[in-house]
């Protein structure tokens, strides 16, 4: 490929991931340039692009960076800017997510898929308040039906789970920790 042309699909790539507000994937970049030229550019240039744009993002003169992040690519600020933007961020929004929230979050992250009646034998009470305001925020998403009487919906995290805590697929999740169960605490078993 020409050099002015690599030029300008830098240019092209870099404005569509500046102006979308969501994380763009490869291929929606491709889609939107194939529009604009009115011909393909193959995911390999792309590619190459989007890498250019991640080295050159990574210069120190710079306060935000080229990421990868849940299947697609977005500007973020440096871990070094995190403090300032955390200070802006609590003054622009006294709302955080409620600890009935984060737990509901936490068990359908790790358990998805998951039905509200699973979600609410484990924390005990009930959870549709909770599950239909994930549902509006885009944490949590409907993943289909089980396939039990009734056919439950069932609920798995959304991309904007994968945004908020800034991973790019729900492996990156941290690990749970085995926990041993003390033989002193179990109920319902008889001592010897």
């Amino acid at each position: 490929m020409d050099l002015n042309i690599d030029k300008v699909l830098i240019r092209h790539i870099e404005s569509l991931v500046f102006c979308s507000s969501n994380p763009l994937s490869v291929k929606e970049i491709q889609e939107c340039l194939a529009e604009m030229f009115e011909s393909k550019i193959s995911l390999e240039e792309i590619e190459k692009s989007l890498s250019d744009l991640q080295e050159r993002y990574q210069q120190e003169n710079i306060s935000f960076e080229l990421v990868e992040i849940s299947n697609g690519f977005q500007f973020l600020t440096k871990p070094a800017y995190q403090a300032s933007i955390a200070i802006l961020l609590k003054n622009q929004s006294k709302k955080r997510m409620s600890t009935s929230a984060l737990e509901t979050l936490a068990i359908i992250a790790y358990k998805q898929p998951i039905t509200k009646s699973e979600i609410e034998q484990i924390r005990g009470v009930g959870s549709d308040y909770t599950v239909n305001k994930l549902l509006e925020k885009e944490l949590v998403n409907i993943r289909g039906k089980a396939d039990t009487v009734g056919k439950p919906v069932l609920y798995g995290t959304g991309e904007k789970f994968m945004e908020y805590f800034g991973i790019r697929n729900i492996e990156e999740l941290p690990v749970l920790k085995d926990f041993r169960v003390d033989e002193e605490n179990v109920i319902g078993e008889e001592r010897e």
